[in-house]
């Protein structure tokens, strides 16, 4: 399969090596030091699960010279989306399969604005990944799953032959009848740790362990649910103890990343997190003080990675 990887970053990155390493032809679009890297040394992996190298790598800041592919992964921070979404159009063609995997519920809406919906496949992946330094991708997580979906809940050829191209890198991937649920799935897990972790600024070991933390864990996570719930996805009632779950199963070292760009100092993806768990909440009557709070909080910070907050005050 040819495939094209928008965004080579930590989960583009990293799924981009494997797809490579299964015999894929993979190309990744990137820029800066990055790009220098990956053309020059290849792409080194430092996994959790063992260490590898992709050398030589295809890679490219310019679209058109890859051409039409059969799959393009998105993969970009949500806050470039719209950028991503204008490089799209070389890389097309009528069976292209365009497969974001992107943080919170709108990214499809959002680039199908741009190339139509026709291309769209849903995608939802759960990862802790992050470029290291120009070239190195870290991969923190004994977890990698990726779950696919036609929004139409069919089991389509395109459907299947994506599965089989992530089937053949050994990680976890499966299929799904209700796609938009498992992406609002996912919002609650990265939304509440991602909430909690930016305002304590510890890890998930350090946080999950203080009730007090932990009562304002449930909380936000229980808002999200029925922000969820308000806007059509079916999410079941053992969600929350689903979730929780999860997080006390988690490595105890791990950040998110939305706290890991909060901390730096860094533009992130707190809009598409936690800003959007309000705004919907907001407009369906549903009462969210928990992430109100942290919206709240941390917009400060945004603004300011964004160079706009003397524009506010």
């Amino acid at each position: 399969m040819k495939i094209a990887i928008v965004g080579a970053g930590g989960v583009g990155g990293y799924y981009g090596a494997l797809l490579a390493r299964a015999g894929h032809e993979v190309t990744f679009i990137a820029r800066g030091e990055h790009l220098q890297a990956l053309r020059a040394q290849g792409l080194q992996v430092r996994s959790i699960l063992g260490d590898f190298a992709v050398s030589p790598v295809r890679a490219t800041a310019t679209p058109v010279e890859i051409g039409p592919v059969d799959l393009i992964v998105v993969a970009v921070k949500t806050y470039h989306l719209d950028e991503a979404a204008q490089m799209l159009t070389p890389l097309l063609a009528p069976t292209t399969v365009v497969l974001p995997f992107e943080n919170g519920v709108d990214a499809v809406e959002r680039l199908g604005a741009v190339i139509g919906q026709g291309p769209m496949l849903g995608g939802a992946t759960w990862i802790s990944a992050a470029i290291e330094a120009p070239g190195v991708i870290g991969h923190y997580s004994l977890f990698r799953r990726v779950v696919l979906g036609e929004f139409n809940g069919q089991v389509t050829p395109r459907l299947q032959a994506t599965f089989e191209a992530f089937q053949r890198t050994g990680i976890s991937v499966e299929i799904s009848a209700d796609i938009r649920t498992v992406l609002w799935s996912k919002l609650v897990f990265i939304a509440a740790v991602g909430a909690i972790g930016s305002l304590t600024r510890v890890t998930f070991g350090e946080f999950h362990q203080v009730n007090e933390t932990r009562v304002a864990l449930k909380a936000a996570i229980a808002e999200i649910i029925a922000v969820g719930q308000a806007n059509g996805a079916k999410l079941q009632a053992s969600l929350a103890e689903d979730t929780l779950a999860f997080i006390d199963k988690s490595a105890a070292e791990l950040k998110p990343s939305l706290q890991r760009d909060i901390e730096a100092g860094r533009v992130s993806e707190l809009e598409s997190l936690i800003g959007v768990v309000v705004r919907l909440g907001a407009e369906a009557g549903v009462p969210t003080p928990v992430m109100s709070l942290a919206y709240a909080m941390l917009k400060p910070g945004l603004l300011k990675a964004q160079g706009k907050l003397a524009m506010v005050i």
